[in-house]
Parts: C-alpha cells; structure tokens; sequence
C-alpha cells in the first residue's frame, strides 16, 4: 500500500484538519472490511441514504449513533448461532462496526429496517446565516446604508 505524506497539507492550511485526519485514517483503513456490504445514493435535493445489508439482525441487534461528524452503524449477534450445528455457513452473523464520515451539515433523518435491508435517511441542512443573500446597492448616494437593528439594541432592550 502507498503511502501519502500529509505533512505540507497540515504547514500550509488552518482549519483543515478534520479533512486531513479523514484522508490518513481512510488510507489506513482495512481494505479487506467489506462486511456488510453497502451502498450510498443520492435519494434527492440535498438527500442522501445509506443502506447496509444486514439480513439476520433484529433491530434491538442494531445500533445507531452520530457522533462528532461520524455516522456508527454496529450489529451485535446474540449467543443463539453458536449452538447450532451448520453443514455450510454461507451467511456471516458475526458482529459488524461500520463508519460513515459525514459533511458539514448533514443530519440524520431517521433509520428503516425492510426485508433485511437498513436505510438510514440523511439530508443536508444549511444554516440561514450560510446561505446566499442578496446584498443592496445604493445608487446614486454616498450616504451610508440605514442601519435598522443592531445585536446590542436587542440586547440593551431585554
């Protein structure tokens, strides 16, 4: 496996650290960790869902969390698969832990286990102050803009 060398990334950016650590901990990770399969899709404007196949688990199996930008889907197999005798194991019911990063701004919306598929709907949620504006021009006048409320006036007020 190559190696990539992040050093001049981390001396030349601020505020890039978390996509820096994403890049290094994805070029570390195992491979071969394709248990269980996945996908993600685009199911809208600013909606995304990823789907596990988690055929054999009972949702009190399955195991939710967000956490710091980081969606944890975990599977827990009870004790009952090992009393049994199997002449061929095709189907794993190990234990599973997958990670997902998530972008800035995208919130879970829920989860829905269906013929042993789970789908755990996300969407992009931009704050106001985040989105674009139009900003007036002033023609014709050198006086400045009409300041209507400021932050102190409201607080002053209260």
């Amino acid at each position: 496996m190559a190696t990539i060398d992040l050093t001049p990334l981390y001396r030349s950016s601020v505020g890039f650290d978390r996509l820096a650590n994403m890049i290094d901990s994805a070029m570390r990770a195992d491979q071969s960790a394709g248990y269980p399969p996945y996908n993600i899709e685009v199911t809208g404007d600013d909606e995304y869902g990823v789907t596990l196949a988690v055929a054999g688990f009972a949702e009190d199996e399955l195991d939710i969390q967000v956490e710091g930008g980081v969606l944890t889907v975990r599977g827990k197999k009870g004790g009952d698969a090992e009393a049994r005798k199997f002449l061929h194991q095709g189907i794993a019911f190990r234990s599973f832990e997958r990670r997902f990063n998530l972008a800035d701004h995208i919130k879970v919306a829920g989860a829905s286990l269906n013929n042993g598929l789970l789908t755990v709907a996300l969407y992009k949620e931009v704050p106001e102050e985040m989105k674009p504006r139009s900003i007036a021009i002033n023609s014709g006048s050198t006086e400045r803009a009409k300041v209507l409320e400021h932050k102190n006036d409201k607080e002053k007020a209260a």
